[in-house]
């Protein structure tokens, strides 16, 4: 990581640690959340709440994540790589981490459930603060930015993940869904992921590594069933007489082991036994019946 992101991460931490700490102790960012839920922009301008009630599904994780990971999930196959896919998983697991438990252990009540004038609303049943809609705006489409290839790309990127980003979280404040602060505290949530990308990246390409090792070794053994062979990593068989091979008990016949390959040499029955081999002498007659026979020693 380079010495200019390390700076941007730990200011945009002090950003996070200020917005929280402007909260809790109640300061003017709690006056002005009052003021704008009080103003209720869906009321001053209502010809703009159809529009942007879609247009702040762009902030939802599910149909974002999906978006993205189609678009990453082509530019995978055409780069026979898995990083892009890599990246964005890392980054929404991040994002669910992170944003999550801000969100529960905070748990500040929204403008809609609001129950005392001027209040923070924290310490309460609510999960708003930090905004997830906004959080995940900048994450999502902050993920294509961060994986473009060329610096045209990556520039013209930037500006259509900000786009998205600042206009989904203003729009939760026109609904009425968040306070000023917790879109805010979405914004500094969400660049803290991205400025935390590069130091997942060892870890993501070992990932890689070991998916495709694994990925490999499957498509090898389909090949293998597909073609009859024994699958890979098969342990060795035992070998048979004549050097086939042996197969398990009960493929070669009740009570013995079968052997693959070679026949076995038949066997003669008890009763058959062949006769001794018998030497002759130059010049003597055959000898006749109960003769004695002399036998090779």
């Amino acid at each position: 990581m380079t010495r200019t992101r390390t700076s941007l991460f730990l200011a945009t931490i002090g950003l996070y640690v200020a917005i929280v700490a402007a909260v809790l102790n109640t300061s003017f960012l709690v006056r002005l959340d009052w003021q704008a839920m009080l103003f209720r922009p869906y009321k001053q301008w209502p010809e703009l709440h159809a529009f942007l009630d879609y247009f702040v599904v762009l902030g939802q994780r599910g149909p974002t994540a999906v978006m993205v990971a189609a678009w990453l999930g082509w530019r995978s196959w055409r780069q026979r790589t898995l990083r892009p896919l890599l990246v964005l998983g890392a980054s929404l697991l991040l994002l669910n981490v992170t944003v999550g438990a801000a969100k529960l252990g905070m748990g500040r009540e929204g403008p809609h459930y609001a129950n005392i004038m001027g209040s923070n609303e924290m310490w309460l049943t609510g999960d708003i603060f930090p905004s997830g809609h906004t959080a995940n705006a900048v994450v999502t489409w902050g993920v294509l930015a961060y994986l473009a290839t060329s610096k045209l790309a990556r520039r013209w990127l930037s500006v259509v993940a900000a786009f998205f980003a600042l206009g989904v979280g203003t729009t939760t404040v026109y609904l009425g869904t968040h306070w000023v602060s917790d879109v805010l505290l979405g914004w500094a949530a969400g660049l803290l992921i991205l400025l935390a990308l590069p130091w997942c990246e060892p870890l993501l390409a070992r990932v890689q590594e070991h998916i495709e090792v694994y990925w490999g070794r499957l498509r090898r053994g389909l090949r293998a069933g597909a073609a009859g062979l024994p699958p890979v990593g098969a342990g060795p068989t035992l070998a048979g007489p004549g050097g086939g091979e042996r197969l398990p008990s009960g493929t070669g016949g009740p009570g013995r082991a079968g052997v693959r390959g070679r026949a076995a040499p038949a066997r003669h029955p008890h009763h058959e036994r062949p006769a001794p081999h018998v030497v002759r002498r130059p010049g003597a007659e055959r000898p006749g019946r109960g003769a004695p026979l002399e036998r090779r020693p």
